[in-house]
C-alpha cells in the first residue's frame, strides 16, 4: 500500500508546460498601442518551448525540469516603431513566463515581416474592441466615397 502522503507528493509536483500555459499567461500582456493582449491582437507569430538543460538544478532527482521558451511577434504597428514601447512589451513578456517556475529563460524576436494585419486578431479580440478596430491605412490615407443615384420609387 502507498504511503498516504505519496499521493499528495505526487499531485504537488508541476505538470508538463505546455504551449497553452504560455498563451494563457500571454493573455496578460498588452500592445502599447492597441488596448487589446497580444494572443487576442494575432501578435504571437511561433513559440517553441524547449528543455534547459544548463538552467541550475537541472539532473538533480526532485528539481523540476526547466524549460526555454522563444517566442517571435509580428508587431502591430499602427505609427511608427518605438524603441521603448518594443523594450516594454519584451519585459512583460519576460516578467510574466518568469511567474513559472519551470521557466529558466524567455527569448523573445519582434519582427517586422510578415506585416500585422487587423485579420489576425480573435473573434474574441474583436469583440474586446468593437469599433475601434486597428486598421494597417496611414491615418492621411484617401478615401473614397461612391454615391448611387436614388431609386425612383413607383
Amino acid at each position: 500500500m502507498p504511503h498516504p502522503d505519496s499521493y499528495h507528493l505526487t499531485r504537488l509536483m508541476p505538470a508538463t508546460l505546455t504551449e497553452a500555459d504560455i498563451l494563457a499567461a500571454l493573455r496578460d500582456c498588452y500592445d502599447p498601442e492597441i488596448p487589446l493582449n497580444i494572443v487576442d491582437l494575432g501578435l504571437v507569430h511561433s513559440l517553441a518551448i524547449a528543455p534547459d538543460p544548463d538552467a541550475p538544478g537541472a539532473g538533480i532527482p526532485g528539481v523540476p525540469p526547466r524549460h526555454r521558451v522563444a517566442i517571435a511577434l509580428t508587431l502591430a504597428q499602427i505609427a511608427e516603431p518605438s524603441d521603448s514601447e518594443d523594450t516594454q512589451l519584451i519585459a512583460q513578456i519576460q516578467n510574466r513566463l518568469a511567474a513559472f517556475e519551470t521557466v529558466s529563460r524567455t527569448e523573445v524576436t519582434l519582427l517586422r515581416e510578415p506585416a500585422w494585419n487587423p485579420g489576425r486578431i480573435s473573434p474574441e479580440g474583436r469583440v474586446r474592441l468593437g469599433n475601434r478596430l486597428p486598421s494597417n491605412k496611414p491615418a492621411n490615407d484617401l478615401i473614397q466615397i461612391q454615391t448611387r443615384p436614388a431609386k425612383n420609387e413607383t
